[in-house]
């Protein structure tokens, strides 16, 4: 195959789609779910209606005029690339950015790859004894990531598409209100857009990682949780009450000592998550809650947020002020 006209025609920079070519190789891929049995599967992903209707509008058919040669290429390489790395939990991209606005097939194409690695990641977790409801949970992460890109206009999928390869990989858990992250001597910890994150409910998913990890994981050993993030931050505490979810929830963590992240912009990461937007001017953007009205006036301010990263010990029920969970 021709790598630069291929890299043309997907709109992708060839040193992207190189990459997908050396490291896909010849490895093998995974077919898509039945057509006929996708919408159950979708439903069950918790894939918002509106999204579910294109992904099976751009559905890769056989003879689909939707589908190039080259995006059924890189689709298949796609699948196979991720799969290659079973297990793993390091970052993962599945293949370069493309011009979403050029159909369903485009828009959707690593969805169709994720749907193809359901039953591939579904299978290693019955090797480990997770339980279905756990794997349904975390790979339900698919539908909360596409309503999230949906209310961003199309601005969040450049980071959901390598976020959810975790998932299909095996690295990703969800347990209770947190997501639980497969690392190397720690677990880290995600938070997703799923509520209060109250201490009784953090605190009860730490419980729930302890033992799920022990069980599931026995061979690898976890001596902490960890978390990289802008909720970390001790600038928020110039802005929210100490008694606060986020101010609790920061106490459980001893900060390591601050560096700027290479390639990740904490005001941007701030943005996205609490406004899911950023293209947004600051001085149009909801205050309505102590939190946004603090994201504006740190902003507006000519001051920036941090990303920081902070562990405490797994054997640890709470840090300082923090709330134990009591069964």
């Amino acid at each position: 195959m021709d790598l630069f006209e291929t890299a043309a025609l997907l709109g992708a920079p060839v040193e992207a789609v190189e990459r997908v070519h050396r490291l896909a190789g010849d490895r093998p891929s995974a077919p898509l779910p039945a057509k006929a049995g996708a919408p159950a599967i979708l439903d069950r992903l918790a894939v918002p209606p509106d999204d579910a209707a294109e992904i099976m509008a751009g559905w890769p058919d056989d003879g689909s005029p939707l589908w190039t040669p080259e995006l059924r290429w890189l689709l298949d390489r796609s699948i196979a690339l991720v799969r290659a790395d079973l297990g793993g939990y390091g970052w993962l991209p599945p293949g370069p950015e493309l011009p979403r606005d050029r159909g369903p097939a485009w828009r959707h194409l690593y969805v169709y790859a994720y749907l193809a690695l359901v039953e591939v990641v579904r299978g290693y977790h019955r090797d480990h004894g997770v339980p279905d409801a756990v794997s349904w949970a975390t790979l339900a992460d698919l539908g909360r990531n596409l309503a999230v890109d949906r209310r961003m206009r199309g601005e969040g999928w450049p980071v959901m598409q390598s976020w959810l390869t975790l998932h299909v990989r095996g690295a990703v858990y969800e347990l209770g209100r947190l997501q639980h992250h497969r690392g190397d001597g720690a677990i880290g910890l995600h938070i997703p857009d799923a509520g209060p994150l109250t201490p009784e409910a953090v605190s009860a998913s730490l419980d729930q990682g302890r033992a799920f990890f022990a069980r599931h994981f026995p061979d690898e050993r976890y001596t902490a949780f960890s978390c990289g993030s802008w909720l970390l931050d001790p600038q928020l505490r110039e802005y929210l009450p100490e008694d606060s979810n986020i101010i609790r929830f920061q106490r459980r963590f001893e900060l390591e000592p601050y560096q700027e992240p290479e390639g990740l912009d904490a005001d941007v990461e701030v943005l996205r998550f609490v406004f899911r937007t950023l293209t947004t001017p600051l001085d149009e953007l909801p205050r309505r809650t102590v939190l946004q009205r603090a994201i504006v006036d740190h902003l507006s301010a000519g001051r920036h947020w941090q990303w920081r990263q902070g562990r405490f010990p797994i054997d640890a029920s709470h840090r300082q002020g923090a709330v134990p969970y009591l069964p």
